[in-house]
C-alpha cells in the first residue's frame, strides 16, 4: 500500500510540474506559437482517433442477434 501512495504522490507532483512547464513554455517562452500549434495538433489528433477507432469498431464488430430482428409487422 506504501508504494501505492508514493506513485500517486509522484504523479500528482508531476503533473503538477507539468502544468507549470506547459504555462511557462506558452506564456514566457520564445516557442509559443510551436508549443501552442502542437497542442492543438494533439488534441485534434487525439480526438480524430478517438472517433475513428468508433468508427473501425462499428464496422468490424458482428452485428448482435437482436439487431437481425425485424419489425415490420403490420
Amino acid at each position: 500500500m506504501n508504494r501505492q501512495r508514493n506513485v500517486g504522490i509522484m504523479i500528482f507532483v508531476l503533473s503538477i510540474g507539468g502544468f507549470f512547464m506547459y504555462a511557462y513554455l506558452l506564456m514566457l517562452s520564445e516557442w509559443s506559437p510551436i508549443v501552442l500549434q502542437l497542442s492543438v495538433l494533439m488534441a485534434v489528433g487525439g480526438i480524430l482517433g478517438v472517433i475513428s477507432w468508433i468508427g473501425y469498431n462499428m464496422a468490424t464488430s458482428r452485428p448482435s442477434p437482436s439487431s437481425l430482428v425485424s419489425d415490420d409487422k403490420k
